[in-house]
Formats: structure tokens, C-alpha cells, sequence
């Protein structure tokens, strides 16, 4: 941490997945492109180490950092809307400091102490958080969960007690919370925030600025309401509508803007946003030929869980000028249906999962592609079955598989492959009985 550093701390209230991560991303855009060396972290509240190993249902998709780390999905929009590159350091679960925690336990570094959560959890949060914020001007924190739930506390009381060390002149609470309409009253309903920063406030938190989520723009009326009972400065309190494009986000809070009231916090950092460039990068007249990929997946029902690929996808579009269109299709559904839903895509992709559920029909998506010459991607499990779809059709060998999906399977065709890899130096071997973790497809 450098002496210097203005530390911005985003927490979200009344409901979750309201995009702490696309606002803290927006924000910054804006003070990149004003010439600020930035960087993010995210504090995600659960005990396990990192989302590798948790179900993309529950969680979304893992974002794989530059050093291989399987992170948070936030810190894919981080790194998509600014040129950080972020690593492992950048997402800090309660799993990782618990863990820290209980290794200088075992080792004696605590002198005898009793380990409580005040002070050894919450100064093992803060020391993380400075060592990922050396030598940058701003650092963006945002706090996973709900404020309210019992899990994120530790975290809320660390920002709170880095407040105190870091002091008004260095650090800013920003606090994202929803309004929602109610439909049958034709009513905009300030309450749930009004709750949210006091539940905010009675654990010694005030937020400087809020964020407000909502179908429409809040007019003055409303925002003097939510000032009043927040104590909140009205001209703090934005609008965070929804937009038909998440890269739109930066553009709305430089329109309202947030970047002057933020100079009014911190008077000396000259920050004037440019973001011409950025939003030609977004303008519909640019898409020309229109694409279609498939994405053969098992977690259809969330397409969080394909983020990085869905926006990979989306960048590629913009940059050779296409209308990228992507359809979601099931893989059981064409184990039960056939791939005549295939005839009409231009592309195939099959994505990373885990377990037996939906293989056959990844198979089959595979075997397709290859008979008509359809592009194909394979990543991660999308690979492992190409080479099952190959061994099967292309070297005839009966009934071919991973022992992943059929433990008695005569043909274990991945292991025979990994021994081969062993035996001519290709990779290392593995030991398959270890703690696999969340990195069990990653590295060598």
C-alpha cells in the first residue's frame, strides 16, 4: 500500500447480483481514462479457497487470471473494462484468510493468543488488501454478499476499521442498493435503501455516495427522499438504470457526473474522464455480417456461468465489425433430440463442466462439427470430449471414454493419453488421489 493510495470500498444492499462488479468496473473505466494507475479486489464471503471447484449454477463461471488463479467472474468485468491485469491477490475469499489465519496459528506466530475474528481475521483482511494495492493511485474494493448476511462481517469490519486507519482524505464508501417499482401502485419505493444503509450504518459504516438500481432514472423528488433518510448528500446519490448494453455504465455515471463529485472528495487528483474512445466502441452501426455460435453447455439455465466466453465472443464481434448472435442449446436436450438444431449455426463452441450429466450430447455436438466441417472450439471439458468423440469415430476404438464419466470404462482413453504425455516428457505426472482444489484442469 502505498501512502498515497485512495482506497473506494463498494458494498451492496437489499438484494444480490445487482452489479457491484459492472459498477465497480465502470468506475473504474472512468478514472483510468483519466490517467489514474488503478487496480480492484474483491472480497468474496464464502470459506472456500476460490470458486474452482463450486457449481457455475450456484456461483456463475470462474475467471482464469494471467497466473492461472480460477477467480471470482467480477474480476473478468474488471479486467474487460480497463487495461489491469489482475492475479490471484486480487480476489480474497474468507476461505484464503481463515487459511492464512490457521497456518500462523500452527506455527506459533500469534505467541500464545487466543485467534479471534477481532483482531487476527480482520487484520489478516487488511494486510491482504494492502499488499494488492502497492504503488497504484486508486484502489476499488468491492465487498461481496449483502450487507445483512452474517458471512460478510469480517470484511465490513475491516474497511470499517481501514476508515479509521486511512481517514477521510484517502477513502470512500460507495454503497449499491435497489429501488424497485411496484407495478401496481405505479410507486417508486425509496424503503429497501433507507433499511440497507442503516443496517449499513449500525455497524459504524456511512456511506459517502449510493448507487441506486432501478428501472428508471430517479427524479429529484426521490433522490431528496433517500438523501433525507441516509444522510446522504442529495447530489451523491445516483442513478443506476438499466441499460440494454452493460458497457453503456461508464457513459451513464460520467453523464451524471460522478467524476465531479468524487473531486470534491479528493480535490487534488485532476480527474477529467475522456471517454470518447470508449464509447465508439460499443456503436451498433459498426456490426456488419451476421454469426451465429452455439455454445453446447450444461448450465444453460445461467449464462453467468459462461461469462468470459459469452463476452470473448462479444469483444471478437466488435473488433472484426460482426453481429455476433450466440444460442444456447442444452446438451442433454440433444442426447434426447438429435442435432438437427445444429444445421443453422456457424460455429460450435463446448465449454468447461463437470460430472457425467450432458456428455453424450457434448459428444455429439463434437462429432457433428467434425463430420460437416462446422468450426469448433473445444475448451477445457469441450477438449476432453473432442478426444473421446476422436478415439470413438476416427480410431475405432469401441466405447471410448474418460474415467471422469465412467469409472469402468475398458478404454480410458484421457488416462492412456496422459501416459503417453508422461512417458515422452509432454507433462509431468499427476497424482489423481491429491487435493485437486480449483485449479483440477489448469497447469500442468
Amino acid at each position: 500500500m502505498s501512502k498515497n493510495t485512495k482506497y473506494i470500498f463498494i458494498t451492496g444492499g437489499v438484494v444480490s447480483s445487482l452489479g457491484k462488479g459492472i459498477a465497480s468496473a465502470s468506475m473504474g473505466n472512468l478514472l483510468e481514462s483519466s490517467g489514474k494507475k488503478i487496480t480492484f479486489i474483491k472480497l468474496d464471503p464464502y470459506i472456500n479457497l476460490d470458486p474452482g471447484t463450486m457449481s457455475p449454477f450456484q456461483h456463475g463461471e470462474v475467471f482464469v487470471t494471467d497466473d492461472g488463479a480460477e477467480t471470482d467472474l467480477d474480476l473478468g468485468h474488471y479486467e474487460r473494462f480497463t487495461n489491469v491485469r489482475l492475479s490471484q491477490n486480487n480476489n480474497i475469499t474468507s476461505g484464503r484468510v481463515y487459511s492464512k489465519v490457521i497456518s500462523k496459528e500452527r506455527r506459533g506466530d500469534y505467541l500464545g493468543a487466543t485467534v479471534q475474528v477481532i483482531p487476527h481475521i480482520t487484520n489478516q483482511i487488511q494486510d491482504m488488501i494492502k499488499d494488492a494495492t502497492k504503488d497504484v493511485d486508486i484502489a476499488l474494493i468491492e465487498v461481496g454478499g449483502t450487507v445483512g448476511d452474517i458471512e460478510s462481517l469480517p470484511f465490513l469490519e475491516a474497511i470499517r476499521q481501514l476508515r479509521v486507519e486511512l481517514g477521510v482524505a484517502n477513502s470512500l464508501f460507495i454503497h449499491l442498493t435497489f429501488v424497485p417499482y411496484i407495478k401496481a401502485s405505479k410507486e417508486v419505493k425509496t424503503k429497501p435503501t433507507q433499511h440497507s444503509v442503516k443496517e449499513l450504518r449500525s455497524i459504524g459504516i456511512q456511506p459517502d455516495m449510493l448507487m441506486c438500481r432501478a428501472a428508471e432514472a430517479l427524479n429529484d423528488k426521490q433522490k431528496s427522499k433517500i438523501s433525507l433518510f441516509t444522510n446522504v448528500h442529495k447530489a451523491n446519490v445516483f442513478s443506476l438504470v438499466d441499460v440494454e448494453n452493460i458497457y453503456d455504465i461508464p457513459t451513464v455515471l460520467y453523464n451524471q457526473h460522478w467524476l465531479d463529485r468524487l473531486s470534491l472528495f479528493w480535490p487534488n487528483l485532476n480527474l477529467k474522464a475522456n471517454i470518447t474512445n470508449w464509447q465508439s466502441l460499443f456503436v451498433d452501426s459498426l456490426k456488419r455480417e451476421k454469426v451465429v455460435v452455439a455454445i453446447i453447455g450444461k448450465y444453460s439455465g445461467l449464462t453467468d456461468a459462461y461469462k468470459s466466453i459469452l463476452e470473448a465472443i462479444y469483444h471478437a464481434g466488435i473488433k472484426l465489425k460482426l453481429d455476433v448472435k450466440i444460442e444456447y442449446i442444452d446438451a442433454e436436450e440433444l442426447e434426447q433430440n438429435g442435432v438437427s438444431v445444429l444445421s443453422s449455426v456457424n460455429a460450435i463452441l463446448v465449454p468447461g463442466g463437470f460430472g457425467n450429466r450432458g456428455i453424450e450430447g457434448k459428444i455429439l455436438a463434437v462429432q457433428y462439427a467434425r463430420e460437416n466441417k462446422v468450426p469448433f472450439f473445444g475448451i477445457c471439458l469441450g477438449m476432453q470430449v473432442a478426444v473421446i468423440e476422436f478415439a470413438r469415430n476416427c480410431a475405432n476404438i469401441e466405447m471410448a471414454n474418460s474415467t471422469e464419466f465412467d469409472k469402468s470404462t475398458q478404454n480410458p482413453v484421457i488416462a492412456l493419453i496422459s501416459e503417453w504425455l508422461s512417458r515422452e516428457g509432454k507433462i509431468e505426472s499427476r497424482n489423481l488421489d491429491s487435493d485437486i482444489g480449483g485449479t483440477m484442469r489448469l497447469g500442468s
